[in-house]
């Protein structure tokens, strides 16, 4: 027969399991928000863009329900090792998505000021190309959070270098359309605003992918990295 403490932790193990089941959802309900909010940008769709706008209402929401029940974890079962790295990084990394999800509802808000705009299909071009790299790094680092991979974390943070360089590249594209017809400053200037909120995305995937690397080795990957390229020299 179970005992008392058999179902104290099986309960245990349920609420750690519904805790990383509400990230993956969070997680997915801020990469379609990032999908929306930058075909709202592109096609110039006023309806995407109100509902990308409304959606952020649930990513909030959800990143407070996490809070919350990590807390209330913390509290009642007062974990340790494994299963206290696991409850506080669910908090950071909630946290993340809340700001990645704000940064989509940024895009869509961004689409709205450019109605009316004439702008290029191929001023977008740079938009689009950098949505497509940060939305695989935001995948990417929510599949090693979830099956805390460490060398999938490592593999994220280094292609972050790759999200940077294309946004300095679209910022020196965007600034010559400027140069060339004034007429261009206003649309120029809001896309820039978006490029910008792309590349933060990009560092809040590898705000992830480093509390994924944390979560299955604890260690910081900064740290760790630091002391690898020490051993290297030394070597």
């Amino acid at each position: 027969m179970p005992t008392n403490q058999d179902h104290i932790v099986s309960s245990y193990s349920d609420e750690l399991a519904t805790l990383a089941q509400l990230i993956a959802e969070m997680g997915g309900q801020v990469e379609v928000a990032i999908e929306n909010g930058t075909k709202s940008l592109l096609k110039l769709d006023r309806e995407l863009a109100d509902l990308t706008i409304i959606a952020d209402q649930r990513i909030d929401d959800m990143q407070r329900r996490i809070d919350d029940m990590a807390v209330s974890m913390i509290a009642r079962r007062q974990p340790m090792a494994s299963d206290l790295r696991a409850i506080i990084t669910s908090i950071h990394v909630a946290a993340d998505l809340e700001r990645v999800g704000d940064m989509a509802k940024q895009l869509a808000r961004r689409s709205l000021k450019l109605e009316g705009l004439s702008l290029q299909p191929t001023f977008y071009n740079g938009v689009k190309n950098m949505t497509g790299l940060v939305l695989r790094q935001i995948k990417d680092a929510l599949d090693a959070y979830a099956s805390r991979d460490a060398a999938a974390s490592i593999e994220v943070c280094n292609r972050d270098d790759e999200v940077d360089a294309m946004h300095t590249s679209l910022f020196r594209e965007l600034l010559t359309y400027m140069m060339e017809d004034p007429r261009n400053i206003t649309p120029c200037t809001h896309l820039l605003f978006c490029a910008k909120n792309l590349e933060r995305i990009g560092d809040h995937a590898t705000n992830i992918a480093e509390r994924a690397y944390y979560l299955q080795t604890g260690k910081q990957l900064t740290s760790d990295v630091q002391e690898l390229h020490r051993t290297q020299i030394k070597a």
